[in-house]
């Protein structure tokens, strides 16, 4: 296996393995990679007139969607409440790599409340909380959704969503290493979906797409996760006042108490025509 990774251009790497067969036969064979690389997320503000920059995250991601991402990750965290903060979303990296830093301006007069900026400088690709420096950190000043009144989506709405996303998943047909992120209608239609090495990489990307769409409150859409449903990921749905969350894997303890209190409808284990459902069952129509 003489190539090394080569980078393609379309969120793809291509690379050279060993496939080994279930006979211990060997294959050279050609392969597809998802690509991974640092994103720096840096925020420009005024400060008694003047424009300061400050990094606030490092993230692995999948590069595309960047601005998205940004804007998604600050609306989440709770230091911006709409597009209407923004100045400019732009690339302000160095030579060599310029796309691997975004910064965001925001406009003059916008409070930044810097207790919400709490945490580490590095964030993982698979976690977006192992960076807080605190548990008072975790919160983002989300509130509770208002309790459900109506039931607005079918089981077999639900038991729906695993193949529609797959069948919208481009990139992970050919490399199987991507999380996706899907918007659903209550009728069970594909508004947007997102792709990304990070699970909260990939609802920030669009929670941020729909943000800057001027399209939040999200107030009756369902948000489908590829893999497990976990705390910081409900917290940013709730931000963008998703009321219902479905997920092919397990919900967390925590993610299960960040639902019941912010009343958020939690469902987990969407295969097979079945599912668990562990918070805001009312919102569920279960008549024919």
């Amino acid at each position: 296996m003489a190539r090394a990774v080569i980078k393609t251009q379309d969120n793809k790497a291509e690379i050279v393995v060993n496939r080994v067969f279930p006979d211990s036969t060997v294959k050279i064979e050609d392969d597809a990679i998802a690509i991974e690389e640092p994103l720096e997320i840096r925020i420009g503000f005024y400060n008694k007139g003047r424009l300061e920059h400050k990094a606030i995250s490092i993230t692995m991601r999948t590069p595309g969607n960047d601005f998205e991402l940004a804007a998604g990750f600050l609306f989440t965290e709770g230091i911006i409440k709409s597009s209407a903060e923004i100045e400019d979303i732009k690339y302000c990296g160095k030579f060599g790599q310029p796309q691997n830093t975004v910064r965001l301006d925001l406009e003059p007069g916008t409070v930044i409340d810097f207790r919400k900026l709490e945490r580490h400088f590095y964030t993982s690709s698979s976690c977006g909380v192992c960076g807080k420096s605190s548990i008072e950190a975790l919160s983002t000043g989300a509130d509770p959704l208002e309790n459900a009144g109506r039931s607005m989506v079918t089981p077999a709405v639900i038991s729906s969503l695993p193949d529609k996303l797959r069948t919208a998943q481009s990139v992970f047909d050919e490399t199987g290493g991507l999380h996706a992120s899907g918007l659903f209608k209550n009728n069970g239609e594909l508004i947007e979906l997102m792709e990304d090495v990070g699970r909260h990489n990939a609802v920030d990307k669009m929670i941020g797409g729909q943000m800057l769409k001027g399209n939040i409150p999200l107030d009756d859409k369902i948000l489908f996760l590829s893999g497990r449903a976990s705390f910081e990921l409900v917290q940013k749905a709730v931000m963008a006042r998703i009321p219902v969350i479905a997920a092919v894997s397990a919900p967390s303890s925590l993610a299960v108490d960040a639902a019941r209190k912010f009343n958020t409808t939690l469902i987990g284990f969407v295969r097979e025509d079945k599912f668990n459902v562990y918070t805001g069952n009312e919102r569920i129509s279960y008549e024919a």
